[in-house]
């Protein structure tokens, strides 16, 4: 399993204030840094529940270049960033991690724009030198991945994988769609995974769906680029990216009907393996998941 909504959590629940939804600022304070440690103590105490291993992202989906100097921080700032949201997450695994369920630290990339548009774009050699700083600072500590996120268009996500091949850290892709199941690009989220494999020599561990309701993308998952699909982090919101965007409340969903949802995915997706929420869950969206999973995988395994 991995987390919910981090920055929703925060922000809806805790009141905690974020510019510009960036989460990595947290670490330069007492306060921030206990608030975050908290978020990731409850999800591990899920998991210890369902006797699941993690996948978990550090707070860093904000902290690349062009966000980080709106911000106001310098490449050296982004780079501590960076390396203390490893180290945050590196402290805890050696309290929490279990035999038999290991914690996966990921690195957290987020797209260079925004995550609910395309309509600035780069090529794939020029998202690939840009995503190169926050990668390279990755493969110098102890996460055992990256993980980009939200990525809505096929030239960022070929540009990430073949930025990590070169600093041969392993890479997850994960993309955001449409109501109709399609990115924002319009491109379709068949023909992104398909693409990025084939322009990047299929180096990326695997593709992930993220940001997203399960209704959003169920009927599309038919193909054989579904094999290369193995995880999910779902909305519990039904409401489409403009009005998310748009959104002076959170809407929470329910989490009993996101477990179902998850549970139809698992029937689409063979090799679905790893599982949890985005905007609007907390962990009650993500205990439901794992419950109605449990549930029904056969021979009583989660």
């Amino acid at each position: 399993m991995t987390d919910g909504g981090l920055e929703t959590t925060l922000i809806f629940h805790d009141q905690v204030v974020l510019r510009d939804f960036a989460a990595f600022e947290l670490l330069d304070s007492e306060d921030g840094r206990a608030r975050l440690d908290a978020y990731f103590r409850t999800y591990a105490q899920v998991a210890r529940t369902y006797g699941l291993g993690m996948v978990l992202d550090t707070v860093t989906w904000r902290a690349n270049a062009d966000w980080g100097s709106k911000l106001g921080h310098d490449a050296r700032a982004l780079d501590s960033f960076n390396r203390r949201a490893v180290g945050m997450l590196v402290d805890l695994r050696q309290e929490v991690e279990l035999p038999g369920a290991p914690l996966v630290i990921a690195g957290a990339i987020g797209p260079r724009g925004d995550g609910y548009s395309a309509a600035r774009r780069m090529t794939p050699d020029d998202a690939a030198g840009y995503h190169s700083a926050q990668i390279a600072t990755f493969a110098e500590t102890e996460a055992d991945m990256v993980a980009a996120l939200t990525l809505n268009y096929t030239d960022e996500a070929i540009g990430v994988v073949r930025a990590a091949r070169t600093r041969e850290m392993p890479v997850a892709i994960s993309f955001t769609v449409e109501t109709d199941g399609r990115l924002p690009s319009g491109e379709s989220l068949g023909d992104a995974i398909d693409r990025t494999d084939r322009e990047s020599d299929g180096y990326a561990s695997y593709f992930m769906i993220n940001c997203a309701h399960p209704d959003h993308f169920h009927q599309v998952l038919e193909g054989r680029w579904v094999e290369r699909v193995r995880g999910v982090r779902a909305n519990a919101s039904r409401r489409s990216h403009k009005e998310l965007d748009e959104s002076t409340d959170l809407d929470a969903g329910n989490p009993a009907g996101l477990g179902a949802a998850c549970v139809q995915l698992r029937e689409r997706l063979p090799r679905l393996s790893v599982i949890g929420g985005c905007c609007g869950t907390d962990d009650r969206h993500v205990s439901a998941i794992c419950a109605a999973l449990r549930a029904t995988a056969p021979y009583g395994r989660p």
